[in-house]
């Protein structure tokens, strides 16, 4: 018997935002294509508006409070929950890499390895930063003088715009780490990956709003974000040169820290400690010692 064959219609996806645990469209409506490294058309992507921009920030900074006061140990946790669903969907980020910064599968499979190795990486380092950056100083007096490590607030980062998913975790997961909240500006020109991490980050622990995620023309998206108040800092490491003077002159009026954007020739090394320094404050105490017995010891 002949086999029947039905056509079918192939279910694209509708990509979307990510804003405070929830997939909203953008506020404006609008939307932009997305080719692949030859011109091919893969999707539509939202294209965030100021408005957009600003519902990220109340997201951020009411999630802010509970993230950062979670243990280390715990962000840790939920971090590594995050790598675990990554590796359950290596198969679609190589292919969205693939298409996304034209790669043959076998080096976007490469990438996607690494990515999720990064990420653990840093869900490793959560309980740990604290003891490099921290710890009791030398003080001449009857004082102890501890300094501890505290998350900056909420961190707008402009992800880059050629590594579009290692690139993205590698300054994405940092700030998360040490107990801040961001809003990423996902690369203007491969979204991709960063809009179906936010699908990963959805379905995992981490909770809504420590993480939310914009796509549209990087700058329109930034210039908001660098202006206002409730932002904390900015990495600007997808910025060009004129945007980051730009952004830079904006953030300095609520005296934001700023990353100013630094050339990276492989996002597959080793990154070390500084991206997650760059938006921890220091938080030192001092106590007063007590003395014990006829000698005169202290504690």
């Amino acid at each position: 018997m002949k086999e029947n064959t039905v056509d079918r219609l192939t279910v694209f996806k509708t990509y979307k935002l990510y804003v405070g645990g929830k997939f909203p469209r953008s506020e404006s409506g609008r939307v932009y294509e997305v080719t692949d490294s030859k011109g091919k058309w893969l999707a539509n992507a939202p294209q965030s508006s100021r408005k957009d921009a600003r519902d990220a920030v109340v997201a951020a900074r009411k999630a802010f409070g509970g993230w950062s006061g979670a243990t280390a140990y715990n962000r840790g946790q939920v971090l590594y929950r995050v790598a675990e669903m990554l590796e359950g969907r290596r198969e679609q980020f190589t292919r969205e890499v693939a298409d996304a910064e034209g790669l043959s599968k076998s080096k976007a499979a490469v990438v996607v390895d690494a990515t999720i190795d990064r990420w653990v990486w840093y869900a490793g380092w959560t309980d740990k930063i604290a003891q490099v950056v921290g710890g009791g100083n030398p003080v001449a007096g009857p004082y102890f003088n501890l300094s501890s490590p505290e998350p900056t607030g909420v961190v707008a980062v402009l992800a880059p715009q050629e590594s579009s998913f290692l690139g993205l975790v590698s300054v994405l997961a940092p700030v998360i780490a040490t107990g801040n909240t961001a809003i990423v500006i996902a690369s203007e020109k491969s979204p991709l990956p960063a809009l179906s991490l936010a699908e990963v980050l959805a379905t995992s622990d981490v909770p809504g709003g420590v993480v939310n995620v914009l796509s549209g023309r990087t700058a329109e998206i930034a210039a908001p974000l660098a202006a206002h108040q409730d932002v904390n800092a900015i990495d600007l490491a997808g910025a060009d040169e004129v945007l980051a003077k730009e952004l830079e002159i904006a953030a300095a009026d609520n005296l934001k820290r700023v990353l100013r954007p630094q050339p990276v020739d492989d996002w597959s090394a080793t990154p070390g400690t500084d991206r997650m320094t760059a938006f921890l404050e220091t938080k030192t105490v001092w106590h007063p010692t007590g003395a014990l017995g006829a000698s005169g010891s202290s504690y």
